[in-house]
């Protein structure tokens, strides 16, 4: 018993440090990362809600571990790969003097990322269950080269977040289960992106008599902060027969504002008295809104071989209407600004509520082999009329596969998936700096005249991912 226990606390510890390690890319359901389970993702995560085959089942419905008896565990990774480019042709930007800036598409923002878990669950009684899971449910990692023509509105974009879940489940003994859940999320956050001196330089050095809008060089933004947030989640499941059932899961939402520090080196800012380039540090931070979200969930076996699953989630992207980095002090050397809430920087974003539908399919070849296939339809919350170079997005379908292999003598499940994606056409960028839903104002500048500074791209998406879990009932 105590070389078990030993085992899963350094499951626990390393699966931990992992996730805290691997910042993931996603570029449909806003920054929400399907990857959290093999064998849901085989069926595209279709029915997650109503079929807990294992303690993952914490994560997709706390209800579900009343079905589960004595200890499961459940643990294992996903790798997600998505290429996302904007071609050289279709890269274009303008500085604040409207002036064309050289560069590329930046090559392929995303690279790799590695998505690990672990869940147990355990029978208390005959009505009562507990479970706990680690698993990341958020994340997002975008890079561009330093020579991107739009690097004056996006270098690097990263988000992870890393959730611990506790949760609880209590069954009446007639197929009506209920559960509840706590999401303890811890998130960092990092924002960088160059800075455009062209304006700066243009009226410092026509006041020195020569114009000259390169006078200065490019300076650089760099934005980190991190912040403890926590969501609510609560399920339901009925078993209407012992051949269909039904799921219900909704989850709270909630703001996480991730508080760190702006580091602004060659920055010029003649508006605040300073005429040549300096490096200046605020306090700061972005809040980030998290949203709520409800997914409905069916199981039929439709034979003793064949079981169909189905599932909807609706999600409240609404929430997120803008990336703002606010000051957290007064007279920082960026803003100067006579108190705190002072804003450094405004993205638009007016993000969209979505709908992810999901159908999949298990068929029990064997009682040691089941194979698994699924597709979901999933909407982008990006508005198309504010698609930034930080988050290039469209609709997606996602197409998968599986197979799971189970030892009932010992226990042992072992689960593998892959899935592909497959984006509804270009994602197109075109991104002007906006401050409140209006272009920016440079009077200091250039007196009674707008920012003209505009990127543009067409970007060619896809994705693949792979998982892997190894379940053990005790």
């Amino acid at each position: 018993m105590h070389h078990r226990s030993s085992t899963l606390a350094r499951a626990v510890r390393l699966t931990t440090l992992a996730a805290l390690a691997a910042p993931a890319s996603s570029l449909a359901g806003g920054f929400s990362l399907n990857e959290q389970s093999a064998s849901a993702m085989g069926t595209a995560n279709a029915g997650a809600a109503a079929n807990p085959e294992n303690a993952t089942t914490v994560l997709f419905n706390p209800a579900g571990m009343s079905q589960l008896s004595g200890t499961n565990i459940s643990f294992g990774a996903a790798v997600l790969d998505i290429d996302a480019e904007a071609s050289d042709d279709s890269a274009q930007a303008v500085n604040q003097l409207g002036q064309p800036v050289s560069g590329s598409g930046g090559g392929d923002i995303a690279d790799p990322a590695v998505l690990p878990n672990f869940y147990l669950t355990h029978e208390v009684s005959e009505s009562i269950d507990v479970g706990f899971g680690i698993h990341a449910p958020y994340g997002l990692a975008a890079d561009y080269e330093d020579d991107f023509a739009g690097r004056y509105f996006a270098d690097e974009t990263e988000l992870t977040v890393i959730a611990f879940t506790p949760s609880i489940s209590v069954s009446n003994g007639e197929g009506l289960s209920m559960g509840a859940g706590i999401n303890l999320m811890y998130a960092e956050g990092k924002l960088t992106r160059f800075l455009d001196n062209s304006a700066a330089s243009l009226a410092v050095s026509s006041q020195n008599g020569t114009p000259n809008p390169s006078l200065y060089d490019q300076g650089y933004a760099d934005i980190e902060g991190d912040d403890i947030g926590v969501t609510f989640r609560v399920g339901f499941l009925y078993e209407l027969s012992n051949r269909t059932q039904f799921g219900l899961s909704a989850q709270t939402g909630t703001e996480l504002n991730l508080k760190g520090d702006a580091k602004l080196s060659n920055f010029v800012d003649p508006a605040n008295g300073v005429i040549t380039p300096t490096n200046a540090f605020e306090k700061v931070e972005v809040p980030l809104a998290i949203p709520e979200s409800v997914t409905l969930g069916a199981r039929h076996k439709l034979t003793n071989q064949v079981t169909l699953l189905a599932g909807a989630t609706y999600a409240k992207w609404s929430r997120f209407e803008e990336l703002d980095i606010v000051s957290r002090e007064a007279g920082g050397e960026i803003t100067g600004a006579p108190q705190e809430g002072a804003i450094l920087s405004h993205v638009t974003e007016k993000w969209q509520n979505t709908w992810q539908f999901n159908v999949g399919a298990i068929w029990q070849a064997s009682p040691e082999w089941a194979f698994k296939t699924g597709y979901a339809f999933d909407e982008s919350p990006v508005n198309e009329n504010f698609v930034t170079a930080r988050i290039p997005s469209n609709d997606r379908h996602w197409l998968t596969l599986g197979a799971q292999w189970a030892d009932a003598q010992s226990g042992w499940v072992v689960d593998v998936a892959a899935g592909t994606l497959i984006f509804d056409g270009d994602a197109r960028v075109n991104e002007r700096n906006y401050q409140h839903e209006n272009p920016t104002q440079v009077a200091e500048l250039r007196p009674g005249l707008e920012d003209p500074s505009n990127y543009r791209g067409s970007y060619d998406l896809s994705a693949w991912s792979a998982a892997i879990e190894v379940s053990k009932s005790f």
